[in-house]
C-alpha cells in the first residue's frame, strides 16, 4: 500500500510540475505576442488616444471660433450696408 501511495504522489509531484511548466510557457508567449504586437503598431503611423483626443478637442475650439467669427464679420457687414 506504501508503494502505491508513493506512486500517485510521484504523479501528483509530476502534473503540478507540468502545470506549473505550462502556465509558464503561457505567460511567457502572452508576453512575445504583446511585444510582437506593441512592435507592429509602432511600425505603423497610428496614434495614442490622448493624441486624437488633444486634435478633437483642437478641432472643435477651432469649429467654435470659426462661429464666432462668422457671427462677428456678419455683424460688421450688416453695420457697413447700413451706412
Amino acid at each position: 500500500m506504501q508503494t502505491r501511495n508513493r506512486i500517485l504522489d510521484d504523479i501528483s509531484q509530476l502534473m503540478t510540475n507540468a502545470m506549473g511548466v505550462a502556465q509558464g510557457a503561457r505567460e511567457e508567449a502572452e508576453t512575445a505576442m504583446k511585444s510582437m504586437i506593441d512592435r507592429w503598431l509602432a511600425d505603423r503611423d497610428f496614434v495614442t488616444r490622448e493624441e486624437f483626443d488633444a486634435v478633437r478637442e483642437m478641432a472643435r475650439k477651432a469649429r467654435e471660433e470659426n462661429a464666432a467669427l462668422e457671427a462677428r464679420i456678419a455683424a460688421l457687414e450688416e453695420r457697413l450696408g447700413k451706412n
